[in-house]
């Protein structure tokens, strides 16, 4: 007789972030002294010291991570039409930034194992038209980038690192975000670092920074000329409360990085030996999971699909999230017929087989080895 399920008190919820005391330190300052807006001194602060982090020149604050990547975009001035190679497995921002500048997406599929951009296919969409690469690192493995930015360096072709996922994850060594010319990064409620809301470009170049200063804060114009304006631009500014919180949360990245990585490999442990789940390991050839979320995907012996499957463990009080929707199956997407090949089987099965399981730095042992029981029962 098949032994009952104890269901766990408590409803665990996918992500719930840790709040140190050194943000609420800064943030009272902020209150006391009245400097909340965008003018405050750790704007600059949060700015320097995440460059720094990331091995950077210039960092430059935004309002979130989709902000980031629009204003890093239009930083390179491409030309309208020109094409830009993005991932269809990502969120919809990857491709909201491309579309919103005029510029043409190109689709590629990922790799089945590591979730990321297939560098092969990357290979294959090039073409003289090709004017920039958006990289997005999904969930725990950054991509493998080596191959792709020599070659994007020797046809001057722009990239643009999209390291949302991967605050503090190394690839070969070298800090995610250090690559390419610009890189992106956001600071919502479940990323390693957050600010509630919020974002940030780095890069080595001064005119790319510049041109992101401008066009975050409406393209304001400088002295006497300041209501002048000579370009399109946003109100996408950082206030100082939300970088007075980043300041916090950096000074404890260390602690983060190594906490995701325990919570990683801990699902990993007591989920390895399910032969209905495909999980990642906590290593491959280049870098360290990082376990930004533990990702699973269903295989062809799992008994439930994906949908059923999640609506069981909410009866347990585990909440989940299921994975990114492909740009290619995005409804907004088919309205305006932007994207003609559908053929992108991984990403298509990933999606729709694919889930992830609470993964915020709260999240205690114990529950991770209660929703590790439940799975492992309901999921064989």
């Amino acid at each position: 007789m098949k032994k009952k399920l104890k269901l766990n008190n408590s409803f665990i919820p996918v992500n719930k972030p840790v709040i140190f005391n050194d943000e609420k330190k800064l943030v009272n300052e902020c209150l006391q002294t009245g400097w909340i807006s965008s003018e405050g001194k750790f704007v600059k602060q949060f700015e320097n010291n995440f460059a720094k982090f990331n091995s950077r020149k210039f960092g430059i604050t935004v309002s979130n991570g989709t902000a980031a990547l629009e204003v890093a975009l239009k930083s390179l001035n491409l030309k309208r039409g020109a094409e830009v190679i993005i991932p269809t497995f990502s969120i919809i921002s990857t491709a909201l930034c491309v579309v919103k500048l005029n510029l043409k997406p190109i689709l590629v599929d990922c790799d089945i194992e590591n979730w990321n951009m297939k560098i092969d296919s990357i290979l294959t969409k090039i073409t003289k038209k090709t004017k920039a690469i958006i990289l997005t690192h999904i969930y725990g493995y950054p991509v493998d980038m080596k191959k792709i930015i020599k070659i994007a360096k020797k046809e001057n072709i722009k990239i643009i690192e999209d390291a949302a996922e991967m605050i503090g994850q190394k690839y070969r060594g070298k800090m995610c975000g250090s690559f390419g010319d610009i890189s992106t990064f956001s600071f919502y409620a479940n990323k390693h670092i957050t600010t509630g809301e919020g974002g940030m470009i780095l890069t080595n170049n001064p005119e790319i920074s510049n041109k992101c200063k401008s066009l975050r804060n409406l393209c304001f114009g400088q002295g006497y000329k300041r209501f002048y304006h000579d370009d399109i631009g946003w109100n996408y500014r950082l206030s100082n409360v939300q970088a007075a919180i980043g300041c916090g949360q950096l000074k404890n990245i260390k602690w983060i990085v190594k906490r995701k990585k325990e919570i990683g490999r801990l699902y990993f442990k007591n989920l390895k030996d399910n032969k209905s789940l495909f999980i990642q390991s906590p290593n491959n050839k280049y870098a360290e999971n990082i376990y930004w979320v533990f990702g699973i995907v269903l295989n062809k012996k799992s008994k439930l699909s994906r949908d059923d499957l999640v609506k069981k463990l909410l009866k347990y009080n585990i909440q989940t999230r299921n994975f990114f929707i492909p740009m290619h199956s995005q409804p907004v997407f088919k309205k305006l017929k932007i994207f003609k090949n559908n053929n992108y089987p991984c990403s298509e099965y990933i999606s729709k087989n694919g889930f992830y399981l609470p993964s915020g730095l709260a999240l205690k042992n114990s529950e991770i080895n209660y929703i590790c029981r439940i799975l492992n029962s309901i999921a064989l």
